[in-house]
């Protein structure tokens, strides 16, 4: 009976690791580099956004700075990241136009701002705060920079 408890747990963890692999194997063919990636808002906050083609976007460029728009303004920002995925974002600066989804813009940008860390899963980037989800983002096909 202890033989086949041990053949059973041993399958279960053999299932396991092969799912994982499948899995890290999507990750690595679907990721995209933080720098030199155009990426779009699609949470905030524990909320869906589904923003307007060109809003809600942001480029982080390689010599530190990142540029984007937020529901009409455009942000600017330096930045600063590292190997061990620590980002530091900020101030954001934008332009003052007003617009209908003004106030979604500042959560945004205060969202940004706030970021302490970053994590990828294949084509999505997720700004943290000291581990608390802030906002999650998704990389744009290449032709839409």
């Amino acid at each position: 009976m202890k033989l086949s408890l041990k053949i059973a747990l041993l399958a279960a963890v053999a299932a396991l690791l092969a799912g994982c692999c499948a899995c890290r194997t999507y990750q690595k063919r679907t990721r995209r580099p933080l720098v030199e990636t155009r990426w779009q808002l699609i949470r905030l906050g524990g909320k869906t956004v589904q923003p307007e083609e060109g809003s809600f976007t942001i480029l982080f460029a390689a010599e530190g700075t990142l540029s984007g728009t937020g529901a009409c303004n455009r942000l600017t920002a330096h930045y600063e990241a590292d190997d061990t995925r620590a980002l530091k974002i900020g101030p954001v600066a934008a332009t003052r136009m007003t617009c209908p989804d003004l106030a979604l813009e500042q959560e945004f940008v205060a969202a940004m701002e706030s970021t302490t860390h970053y994590d990828m899963d294949g084509p999505m980037l997720m700004l943290l705060c000291d581990g608390e989800l802030r906002a999650v983002l998704q990389a744009l096909p290449a032709e839409q920079k």
